[in-house]
């Protein structure tokens, strides 16, 4: 049985960020946001996230393919789009993408974790990718979220 972890960057310091991560034994994260260059982001903010993490011994890579467009973020966020219309449109995102193809390589051979910027997974793609990559690998996968 594989873990998948998904974990939020906000509402946690960098310290208890990490030791998320170190607990879960997390080798590898995989930043799923669309805009991570922000000052918002703080201490997940690209470099200073990927320096972070290869001091502790986890990998970074970012793939805004597994993210949400801007179309639909903005959407949600003006409250044009009901949450279970997110939830769709953002699946059919990920089947244009072809998403399910790359499964198995995405979650890659170690411990991943999918890194978003939300602090809960219930309303946060992160959670929606974890369950659609989970469908789709060749592999029985459990989903954590962490934090």
């Amino acid at each position: 049985m594989r873990k998948i972890f998904t974990i939020g960057s906000s509402k946690k310091s960098l310290r208890q960020f990490v030791d998320y991560l170190k607990n879960a034994n997390v080798t590898n994260l995989v930043d799923v946001r669309l805009n991570n260059t922000s000052q918002l982001a703080g201490f997940a903010k690209k470099d200073d996230l990927a320096f972070v993490l290869e001091l502790v011994g986890i990998g970074y890579f970012h793939d805004p393919s597994l993210a949400p467009d801007n179309a639909l973020l903005d959407d949600y966020k003006k409250g044009r789009v009901t949450w279970a219309e997110y939830e769709k449109r953002y699946n059919d995102i990920l089947m244009s993408r072809r998403i399910d193809c790359r499964a198995d390589k995405i979650i890659g051979s170690g411990t991943p974790v999918f890194l978003c910027s939300e602090d809960k997974a219930e309303r946060c793609h992160r959670r929606l990718l974890a369950e659609y990559i989970q469908r789709h690998s060749s592999q029985d996968i459990t989903i954590t979220h962490l934090g």
